[in-house]
């Protein structure tokens, strides 16, 4: 029998990265496993540094020092970062030169989850590189017992140094409110606004693992009502939000109203492709018509791509994409950054837009064409199942002679608008979305996807009050 061996719950081995409920499905143990593992990944390549950092859970502290004790038993050296934002870790792989980064993190997940976020070199791991870990740690399939060693590094003043070079806003003084919602980015932020120009109030501003005040997940409206009752009261130019771990970004404007994922990357990408025109910008399979439509307006070259931070940071790496986003929040600049994911710089960025516009945010938002669209719709289906369904789906469709973008799931375009459908990669869930230019349409489009899910044994999803301008 191997002299290292281990069996992690085959739940917690994901997409994009490992996550579980600690005590239940994840445990110090799998921490020290990954270490074991990853690190074996790494010095088989022949890296020597990995940076590690870890988010404001309680569980985290404890996860690390067994990921540590794993990696540095296979001969590494270990530079840990400390508590921070997951983009501080991907930025401090950079800046040290590191072979590999692991993050410890249950981002937006509820305070009793935790995980790992890797990236080997300067790319992410994921997909089947995580399934490999599983497969190395039940075979004991590990590089022989070495003394490495770690050391910690403060990154947090060369990751806000290195952030403030970039901002662009001149000295105009925005009156700015901030929620980094308890979670790890919380005393980066506050660093933060300290160097830049105007008046910045940061709420839940105190790293809090338990999340006193409200969920870290700036998707969901209810997480944002407080910053928009603080945005109203202060009459702020606009509020940001971030979810746990900080790489995804949540944006209100001078009226309170949000700025979804997409209508966010459109106010980014117009900035962007003015030093970049023609670049190609990507957003994911779930984000609005209107934003392909405004790229290409503003002379970029929009890319409808697979939902998921990982691919899309992969595909931005093949093409060139100096912007890329997501619905859910994550923002990749390589426009004068690194690519990956991350919501203060991200946060920085748009405050330099915001200063040297002559209006305000509202008056973007409000000009944009205005669409009805029912909010990303989730619904369960066995795992087994969802990818099938969507496979009949698709089938189904060609049948009928559809128009269809089937680059993650089936995007249905009609003449009223478009529906979408597609499986979770890290949930037994499938789900929906629809968007048209009225509500009649919208009905339409929302008949053709129940119908389509009916044909397949399935309950739709309930659609009743699911509208909402956007």
């Amino acid at each position: 029998m191997p002299a290292f061996q281990h069996s992690f719950d085959p739940t917690t081995l994901r997409e994009y990265d490992i996550r579980g409920i600690v005590g239940k499905t994840l445990h110090s143990a799998d921490a020290f496993a990954i270490g074991r593992c990853f690190g074996s990944i790494v010095a088989r390549g022949g890296g020597k540094l990995v940076a590690v950092g870890y988010d404001g859970r309680l569980s985290s502290p404890e996860l690390e020092a067994a990921l540590v004790a794993g990696l540095t038993a296979c001969g590494l050296e270990v530079a840990r970062v400390g508590c921070g934002p997951t983009p501080m870790l991907y930025y401090a792989t950079y800046a040290l030169k590191a072979d590999g980064g692991v993050m410890v993190t249950g981002s937006h997940n509820p305070p009793d989850y935790n995980g790992f976020k890797m990236m080997l070199g300067k790319k992410p791991f994921f997909g089947a590189q995580i399934q490999e870990i599983g497969r190395m740690a039940a075979a004991g399939d590990v590089v022989a017992e070495a003394q490495g060693n770690d050391r910690q590094v403060d990154m947090a003043e060369d990751y806000i140094a290195r952030m403030l070079q970039d901002y662009d806003g001149g000295e105009r003084k925005l009156r700015v409110v901030w929620d980094p919602g308890n979670g790890s980015g919380a005393e980066i932020t506050k660093a933060l606004v300290a160097r830049l120009p105007g008046e910045h109030t940061v709420i839940n501003g105190t790293i809090d693992g338990t999340f006193p005040a409200h969920h870290p997940d700036p998707t969901v409206a209810a997480n944002l009502e407080q910053i928009i009752a603080e945005v109203a009261r202060q009459k702020a130019d606009l509020g940001i939000a971030f979810d746990g771990d900080a790489d995804r970004i949540g944006v209100v404007d001078d009226e309170g109203h949000i700025l979804f994922g997409d209508q966010l990357l459109i106010v980014l990408a117009r900035d962007v492709l003015k030093s970049h025109p023609g670049g190609t910008i990507i957003a994911d399979v779930k984000a609005s018509q209107v934003l392909f439509d405004e790229v290409a307006k503003a002379g970029g070259t929009p890319l409808m791509w697979k939902t998921g931070h990982s691919l899309i940071k992969s595909k931005m790496a093949e093409t060139g994409s100096p912007l890329a986003g997501e619905m859910s929040g994550h923002i990749f600049f390589a426009d004068k950054w690194y690519g990956f994911d991350d919501a203060p710089y991200s946060a920085l960025r748009l405050l330099g837009i915001v200063a040297r516009m002559s209006g305000k945010l509202s008056d973007v938002r409000k000009a944009l064409p205005q669409v009805i669209n029912t909010p990303e719709l989730r619904f369960n289906c066995a795992e087994e199942r969802k990818f099938e369904v969507v496979a009949e789906v698709k089938a189904r469709l060609a049948g009928e002679g559809a128009s269809v973008q089937d680059v993650d799931g089936v995007r249905v375009l009609t003449e009223d608008g478009w529906w979408l459908l597609r499986a979770s990669n890290t949930q037994a869930v499938l789900v929906a979305r629809a968007e048209a230019s009225s509500d009649a349409g919208l009905e339409r489009l929302k008949a053709h996807l129940v119908r389509h899910l009916t044909a397949s044994g399935l309950e739709a999803p309930d659609f009743s009050g699911a509208n909402a301008g956007h």
